[in-house]
């Protein structure tokens, strides 16, 4: 039982309601309040306050019901925006969408980010956007921002890639905008997408292959991040001792085998090729070209091994592939599950990223979402971007 101040144990419901109205709308008062134990006069006021608020409205009676029929409640998505941002290594992905992550509006700007330019430029882009968005009761109510490197306690902390380890981005985005800005590690909002917008697993690992090896955990629900942000650093796992160098001091690691630059590298190697791209790689596969077939053979032995270290650290119900080599190559799914043990296979689902890289602007979403309703646990079924 919970008990404390009326306020607080009001303030508890209020955000239990509206929880439920998100993750499972619409829904009448009746039904809210079966589905939380709480007293129908309870939910009436609860849910005059959030109509009051335009957090909430009501879209007309339950027609499968008998008699009276009930007014279903829904969430007002449409009452605000959040505006989200992938800071790719040559590209940076700006998206706009409503209070549920839908009616999603991507711009892409094709640029490299350099340090001493970089908040001016976001700073840019975000005002641009806001300046074109209708006016609604909430305005913009959260700016996420995915970061290919490391983050601890909303700052970047390393960026191996490009350079902004460091950078005021979060302060100074928010003095000029007045509106809060949220950092994460773009895996781990991969993760938090595929659970959030995909399938609701307990458990789960997104793997993230493109110029790094990144892992987003779930675990319990919550996504696991560690003592300073680096959890799920999986590109540097080492799965051959003594193996390839490695820009962070050791050899051997995951990302020298399985990477983007790795793969297309070690092809370019054995081809003798001048320049190689991942679409040269993939048509050479299909053709059954002898160089392609041995370096995606490579990369499928090194992923499944490093699936296999994730597995057996975590045992997660479900491990999700966000790689171009396995999304041009759907077939390598089961290659891969060959590689991996029968007692893998028998426990643990492992699928191809639905979402793929709009998976890190969903999950910012969804991270903005949460922190400005004071809600954390989010799963939107019926998804439609």
């Amino acid at each position: 039982m919970v008990t404390g101040s009326r306020e607080l144990i009001r303030e508890m419901n209020r955000r239990l309601v509206l929880e439920t109205v998100i993750n499972d709308g619409p829904l009448s008062r009746a039904a809210i309040s079966k589905k939380l134990g709480l007293t129908k006069a309870t939910i009436s006021a609860i849910v005059q306050d959030l109509l009051d608020e335009q957090y909430i409205e009501e879209i007309g009676s339950d027609q499968t019901q008998y008699g009276r029929k009930p007014i279903l409640l829904q969430f007002c998505r449409q009452n605000g925006y959040i505006i989200t941002l992938d800071l790719g290594v040559e590209c940076t992905v700006l998206m706009v969408c409503d209070l549920l992550g839908q009616n999603c509006r991507l711009h892409q700007y094709n640029c490299t980010l350099e340090r001493d330019t970089a908040i001016n430029f976001l700073l840019q882009i975000i005002q641009n956007q806001i300046r074109l968005l209708p006016a609604t009761p909430f305005g913009v109510v959260g700016i996420g921002i995915g970061i290919h490197g490391t983050v601890c306690r909303n700052e970047i902390t390393f960026t191996p890639n490009y350079h902004l380890a460091d950078l005021p981005i979060v302060d100074v985005l928010t003095d000029a905008l007045d509106i809060p800005v949220w950092l994460e590690n773009e895996a781990n909002l991969s993760a938090l997408a595929e659970k959030t917008f995909v399938e609701n697993h307990k458990n789960l690992i997104h793997v993230s292959i493109h110029a790094g090896v990144g892992a987003g955990i779930i675990l319990d629900h919550h996504l696991y991040t560690g003592f300073a942000g680096t959890a799920g650093e999986a590109g540097h796992m080492i799965v051959q001792p003594g193996g390839r160098s490695c820009p962070c001091g050791n050899h051997g690691c995951l990302e020298q085998y399985i990477s983007e630059p790795a793969v297309l590298s070690r092809y370019q190697e054995l081809s003798g090729r001048t320049t190689v791209s991942i679409d040269d790689l993939v048509w050479s596969y299909n053709q059954k070209e002898a160089d392609a077939l041995a370096v995606v053979d490579e990369f499928t032995t090194y992923l499944a091994c490093g699936i296999n270290n994730l597995w057996n650290l975590f045992s997660p119900e479900c491990i999700i592939l966000n790689s171009q080599l396995t999304a041009y190559l759907p077939q390598l799914l089961p290659e891969i599950l060959q590689k991996l043990s029968a007692r893998f296979r028998a426990t643990c689902q492992l699928k191809l990223s639905t979402l793929q890289d709009t998976g890190v602007l969903l999950g910012a979403a969804r991270v903005c979402i949460s922190k400005y309703l004071g809600i954390e646990k989010l799963y939107f079924s019926g998804f439609q971007p």
